[in-house]
């Protein structure tokens, strides 16, 4: 079932590449204050890496102004998100979460089925606006869409 706007994101853990691999809670990394989440099928793709995440990184200081962290997540390991981070020069501050085994992505039940193209699970492409972990606004793309989940419409649903 997927989560609602309304509920508090579930208990689940996440890695993260500093110093090496850390597990941590995702509540521990999204449940306090105002955080966009956003989530991409998988690191080094094309939209995510031509349009997803580059939207995010132009319109940080956008969302600092507005007192909102902002976080990617991917069913990728660690090992890729801190590559792919280092080479799409992401901000200090933007946390890129892996889920390798997509167990926060599947209790979110946001899971994408991507075995017949070879990718196994991957998280659908989405964005929530999180605030002291509780759900506030969710945004889930329609298959092979852009548009809900861009930093720009998130921009939007955190002024709303």
């Amino acid at each position: 079932m997927t989560i609602a706007v309304g509920e508090r994101i579930p208990e689940a853990s996440v890695s993260i590449y500093k110093d090496g691999i850390q597990f941590v809670s995702a509540r521990e990394v999204l449940g306090e204050g105002k955080v966009v989440l956003f989530a991409v099928p998988g690191a080094f793709t094309p939209t995510c890496s031509n349009k997803h995440l580059p939207g995010y990184i132009q319109h940080i200081e956008d969302f600092r102004t507005r007192g909102v962290k902002v976080a990617c997540l991917s069913v990728n390991d660690p090992f890729v998100m801190e590559a792919w981070g280092k080479e799409r020069g992401i901000p200090d501050d933007m946390a890129l979460l892996a889920d390798g085994n997509a167990t926060f992505t599947r209790a979110l039940g946001l899971e994408l089925d991507g075995t017949k193209n070879g990718m196994g699970i991957r998280a659908k492409r989405f964005a929530m606006h999180i605030v002291d972990g509780v759900v506030k606004v969710l945004n889930v793309e329609a298959p092979g869409e852009f548009k809900v989940s861009s930093a720009e419409a998130m921009l939007e649903a955190v002024e709303a």
